[in-house]
């Protein structure tokens, strides 16, 4: 009951305080590309939806800070080829609420770089092969937080509309290797999500 009323309550109050006279927010919805690094399956062939509410407020002439909330959809994917005679399939469906924190600077009237780091929250997690969801006993638990530094660009597109284009990668894992795969390194014994976002941010404010 906590995590299904967590999101709409964030979502309220970033749509309040976008409504307010020193912010400016909205809503926003997009696209990810996504993959995770250290299992065997690589390319951003996993897609995702993404959507929620953010919040800004300037700091500087050129410079501003802002807040998200957000439902995201990340994981993996194994890209069958057709000339496959035994394809592997696999699918990792993870969904997360993240609450992105940003700072931006505007480098003209009309496109901004950001910046920030992102805390992830896992509400759903599954894994699929060619015989359908993995039983329990199959599977490798996810750890429930995620953390993933971010960099990105917006361009205004209409004088309300803009698109965000970011890149971000977990610095805490998902997840541990088997222990078959074990190793004693941090980046080559644990599994990271890896991310390319496309979001369009539309303004309520007024």
């Amino acid at each position: 009951m906590t995590r299904r009323l967590l999101l709409p309550a964030l979502f309220i109050l970033i749509v309040n305080l976008a409504l307010a006279q020193r912010f400016q927010g909205g809503i926003l919805a997009g696209y990810n590309a996504t993959q995770v690094e250290g299992d065997s399956y690589k390319g951003y062939h996993k897609p995702g939806i993404l959507a929620g509410a953010f919040v800004q407020t300037d700091i500087a002439p050129a410079v501003f800070a802002g807040l998200e909330i957000k439902y995201s959809q990340k994981g993996a994917r194994n890209r069958i080829k057709p000339k496959d005679e035994d394809p592997d399939k696999y699918i990792m469906r993870l969904g997360y609420i993240d609450i992105p924190v940003f700072v931006g600077f505007r480098a003209s009237d009309k496109s901004a770089v950001v910046g920030g780091i992102s805390a992830g929250y896992l509400v759903h997690a599954k894994e699929f092969d060619e015989y359908g969801e993995f039983v329990r006993e199959d599977q490798n638990a996810f750890n429930d937080f995620d953390l993933q530094p971010f960099v990105g660009f917006q361009f205004d597109m209409l004088d309300r509309l803009k698109l965000d284009l970011r890149i971000a990668y977990s610095v805490l894992p998902i997840r541990g290797l088997p222990g078959e795969d074990a190793t004693n390194y941090y980046w080559l014994n644990n599994q990271f999500n890896n991310v390319i976002s496309l979001a369009f941010y539309y303004r309520l404010d007024r």
